[in-house]
């Protein structure tokens, strides 16, 4: 192994802006995180579905176009259902 090529390594705190504190070896001497395990809403199963500038009415409106119909499921996920035609 060659000397004086690799980086430097230091023990570091990783803090969160929730508060949490991870301990970690990295080449940075410090981190400093937005998010992490213990806020992120996948991990803590509070899901939130933000519909920012009307993405679902924009796609009701452009699937509307082209000609089919889209039905919404109570789980809200949605199934085309669109008349194919087969002509032979």
């Amino acid at each position: 192994m060659k000397k004086e090529i690799h980086p430097s390594m230091y023990k570091i705190t990783v803090s969160c802006t929730c508060g949490e504190t991870y301990d970690t070896i990295s080449t940075r001497d410090s981190l400093k995180v937005e998010i992490c395990s213990k806020c992120h809403p996948y991990f803590t199963g509070k899901k939130k579905i933000l519909d920012k500038g009307g993405r679902v009415d924009r796609f009701k409106k452009r699937y509307a176009q082209s000609g089919g119909t889209y039905k919404f499921t109570d789980e809200g996920k949605g199934t085309p259902d669109m008349e194919e035609d087969t002509e032979e």
